[in-house]
C-alpha cells in the first residue's frame, strides 16, 4: 500500500522540495504542472478517462524559488530512517534510538548525539558513553541536510538510487558523512 505522503516533489532543477499526498501529486500531473520522474512499480491510478502510474517522484515543470532551509528538524523517526534502521554498534536491525552522550549526562536530542540502536545494545550501553561501556560506533552520526531527509523519507532500498540523483546517503554504506569520515 502507498503511504499518504510518499510522493517526493522536485523543483524543475531536480532539487528536492517536499513530500505530498498521492492525490496532490496526481493533481499536479493532471494540471500539467509536474511530470512523473519515478513511479511505484506495477501500481496505477485509474479513473473514467485516465490511467497513469502511481507517482513516487514528480518534478515541477517550472522552477519555484524557495527560502533557504539550513537544518532538518531532529526526530526519533528521522534518526532511524537516517541510519536505515541499522544498529550503530553491531549493524543488526535497530528499533530504538540511543543517545551517545546520555541525556542524564547533558547529551541532547540532536542529530550528532543520537544513533539507531538494537534494543540489546541500547540496554547494554545503558546510562554510559560508548567508551565507558566498552562499545565502538561502527557508524558515526551525522546531520542530514533537509534534502537528504526528504530522499530518506522515501525509504529507498539498499542500492536503489534515483536516476538523476548521484547517490542516496547511506544506501548500502555505513552511515558516515564525508565530514565525519575525515
Amino acid at each position: 500500500m502507498v503511504n499518504k505522503r510518499e510522493t517526493l516533489v522536485l523543483n524543475a532543477s531536480f532539487e528536492p522540495l517536499s513530500t505530498v499526498s498521492l492525490r496532490r501529486a496526481v493533481v499536479l500531473v493532471m494540471q500539467d504542472k509536474a511530470v512523473v520522474e519515478r513511479s511505484h512499480p506495477g501500481l496505477r491510478v485509474r479513473a473514467a478517462a485516465l490511467e497513469l502510474p502511481v507517482p513516487q517522484v514528480i518534478r515541477l515543470r517550472r522552477y519555484v524559488r524557495v527560502p533557504f532551509r539550513q537544518r532538518a528538524p531532529w526526530s526519533r523517526r528521522g534518526v532511524l530512517v537516517r541510519d536505515r534502521h541499522r544498529c550503530a554498534y553491531c549493524g543488526r536491525r535497530a528499533t530504538t534510538v540511543d543517545h551517545v552522550v546520555p541525556r542524564s549526562r547533558g547529551g541532547g536530542d540532536t542529530w550528532l548525539n543520537t544513533v539507531a540502536a538494537c534494543a540489546a545494545d541500547n540496554h547494554r550501553k545503558a546510562d554510559r558513553t560508548p567508551a565507558q561501556a566498552g562499545m565502538r560506533l561502527v557508524a558515526r552520526p551525522f546531520e542530514p541536510t533537509p534534502a537528504d531527509t526528504l530522499l530518506l523519507a522515501l525509504n529507498l532500498r539498499d542500492g536503489d538510487t534515483l536516476p538523476y540523483w548521484p547517490a542516496v546517503p547511506g544506501a548500502g554504506d555505513p552511515v558516515v558523512s564525508p565530514a565525519a569520515a575525515g
